[in-house]
């Protein structure tokens, strides 16, 4: 006869397990050890290949301290450049806190989209690499706990949500212990109104919550992350000198007071106490002394807030900051992202047109009349707005060093679905314009305006190689690249629309800024200068600057910037100069600037007497389109910054 043991557990040992595992305390959360202990970095995520190095993200200690519970503040800010490690931060933050102190966690893109591509392509290889979190997430959940906007312990004791600040559904019916919310200045209103202020409030009713801002700055007034940033305590990194030992912030203003543009790689600071240069050589050792000093003390209980820029990084070198500058420099918006992303500012923009008059003025004084092409312009683009009835283009000249000459405005009567107004387009592309040396110039590429009467446009564009004739729409989100192509459209009857290989979005905000800011410089050899010739009307001036960047409330009753046109004013002037604009982004690629070799030899077989043959742009550079084969040029080499040609 077979006898069976059974083991039976004894009630009362596993019910004294349970209750010492509930009442005994939970150990430290500490970030910093966490990091230590988990992150590490591959080859394709940071120059600093395997485990977190203390030393190279020192300055990072004090933050990762104030998101703990130690600390008392609620909230938590840092403002800082991008690729400084701000993402390493979200990481440890995000990863520590659900494996020591398990709870909810919501973390919140500014959209869905934003939210989707980082759980798939940063977070999952996060959780798979890193043994803590391979250890308590299951990437083969079939219950619905494992997925691209929720990942659930396996224990149950804590989950993290996922969203898009653009998804006001998915910030409502949730609290939350921790959250993070990144790219903040990023984050747009949405149909229920302000996104932060829903996302702060899934946390008000925990009395001990953590609330981690996050984001490279945008535009000023109205960037949300120099908002809580000032309204924290506004921490800065004191470093010593190297020289005299006096405890100093690194400014960009003091960095740029030394900058020798002939001589980038001697770029460095100077000591504001013994006049010393610190050099690069020197951050190494000065950082191991590095202080956080608070220039609002008293908001560190409730909101701590830092700013970091990449000259602590060691991810940049001072060289490669200065040589971006002199690359950005005198172009709007590539000054907007060099701010943004290596100074970890906000890009301050009054927003005011410039007065029309003084505009009129400098026109009325120029030597070069209407219709003319200055010499040194080589390149010709045009901006097409249609109206219900008459279609109305700018022809705008493109020189080195980002300089523009408005050549001719002109007006065609008609509505752009007539034959009338569609052959007189045609015509358009047909018509050459006379340089400095009596040479006439083709349109190299036109943009025209596919928002409204889309297929009426389409009909006439196709018409005309992809090359020179393009769609345009202009979106308003400050966030927006400068020139995007749509994605696939579908009309009502599903079918994809056949014109999206030649359609493209372009910002039409930070476009505004650069022009307003290039219309006020009236030195002809500075970077950026608009050249006007003389017999302009009046209106013309007065619809290029028809628009103003204000604070207005919408319909819903939040507070926005948006840019408003002049009720009593039509704007189709500065419509047709910011088409342009993107005709010529369709050309120089992001950049908004071509090699000089490219310019060159643009000069040189357009810049001459009739007699020798004229090119067409992209017979230069067959059999690849103008606009990639620049666009992978300057990917390859970025541009030189170089003087104005003057040819007499």
């Amino acid at each position: 006869m077979t006898k069976h043991v059974v083991c039976l557990a004894n009630a009362e040992r596993i019910a004294d397990k349970v209750l010492a595992n509930i009442l005994m305390p939970p150990p430290p959360v500490d970030y910093v050890r966490w990091a230590e202990d988990n992150v590490v970095f591959s080859s394709r995520e940071s120059d600093f290949v395997g485990p977190y190095n203390r030393e190279a993200f020192g300055y990072f200690d004090e933050v990762l301290r104030a998101l703990s519970p130690d600390d008392p503040c609620r909230v938590v800010t840092v403002k800082g450049s991008a690729q400084i490690g701000k993402t390493v931060l979200c990481n440890v933050f995000t990863g520590g806190s659900l494996d020591m102190d398990p709870g909810d966690l919501l973390y919140v893109h500014p959209t869905d989209d934003n939210a989707a591509r980082w759980s798939k392509t940063k977070l999952s290889p996060f959780i798979k690499n890193t043994t803590a979190l391979a250890r308590i997430f299951s990437s083969k959940a079939r219950d619905g706990g494992d997925s691209i906007h929720y990942k659930e312990r396996r224990d149950g004791r804590g989950a993290l949500l996922i969203s898009g600040a653009n998804s006001p559904a998915s910030l409502s019916m949730v609290s939350m212990q921790r959250q993070v919310q990144d790219d903040l200045a990023k984050w747009e209103l949405n149909n229920a109104g302000d996104p932060e202020s829903q996302a702060d409030s899934r946390s008000f009713g925990k009395e001990f919550a953590k609330i981690f801002k996050v984001s490279t700055p945008m535009i000023e007034p109205g960037c949300r992350i120099t908002k809580n940033y000032n309204a924290g305590s506004q921490e800065q990194l004191y470093l010593p000198c190297p020289h005299c030992g006096h405890m100093q912030t690194l400014e960009w203003e003091n960095f740029l007071a030394t900058l020798d543009d002939d001589h980038p790689e001697k770029a460095c600071f100077s000591c504001v106490e013994c006049g010393g240069l610190i050099e690069q050589h020197h951050r190494w050792e000065m950082r191991k002394k590095a202080e956080w000093r608070a220039n609002n003390p008293k908001a560190k209980r409730y909101h701590r807030s830092f700013d970091i820029w990449s000259a602590y990084s060691e991810l940049q070198s001072f060289e490669r900051i200065a040589r971006r500058w002199i690359e950005a420099k005198g172009d709007p918006k590539a000054e907007q992202v060099f701010l943004n992303d290596v100074i970890g500012r906000a890009y301050k923009t009054t927003g005011e047109a410039p007065p029309w008059e003084p505009l009129r003025d400098r026109a009325a004084k120029s030597d070069r009349a209407i219709g003319v092409v200055p010499a040194g312009h080589p390149i010709l683009v045009c901006g097409v707005d249609c109206q219900i009835d008459r279609v109305e283009w700018h022809l705008v000249a493109r020189a080195p060093d980002y300089h523009r000459a408005v050549v001719q405005y002109g007006v065609i009567p008609g509505h752009i679905s007539s034959e009338a107004a569609q052959n007189s387009l045609d015509a358009l592309l047909k018509q050459t314009w006379k340089n400095a040396y009596g040479r006439g110039l083709l349109i190299d590429v036109l943009a025209i305006d596919g928002n409204a009467w889309t297929e009426d446009v389409w009909a006439w564009a196709k018409r005309h190689p992809i090359q020179r004739v393009i769609m345009v729409r202009g979106i308003p989100q400050e966030g927006a690249p400068l020139l995007a192509r749509v994605k696939k459209e579908y009309g009502r009857s599903g079918k994809k629309l056949p014109y999206s290989r030649r359609f493209y979005n372009f910002a039409t905000s930070v476009m505004k800024m650069g022009l307003y800011r290039d219309l006020l410089k009236n030195d002809p050899e500075e970077r950026g200068y608009i050249d006007l010739p003389r017999g302009l009307e009046d209106e013309y001036f007065r619809q290029i600057t028809a628009e103003s960047r204000k604070q207005v409330k919408n319909k819903a009753g939040f507070l926005t910037y948006q840019w408003i046109k002049d009720p009593n004013q039509p704007n189709e002037g500065l419509d047709t100069f910011l088409q342009a604009e993107a005709a010529w982004t369709k050309i120089a690629g992001a950049t908004r600037e071509l090699l000089d070799p490219v310019w060159d030899q643009l000069i040189k077989e357009r810049d001459c007497p009739p007699e020798e043959a004229q090119l067409d742009l992209e017979d230069m550079i067959v059999p690849t389109p103008p606009s990639q084969i620049i666009t992978s040029q300057t990917q390859r080499q970025p541009p030189r910054r170089r003087r104005r040609m003057r040819i007499n």
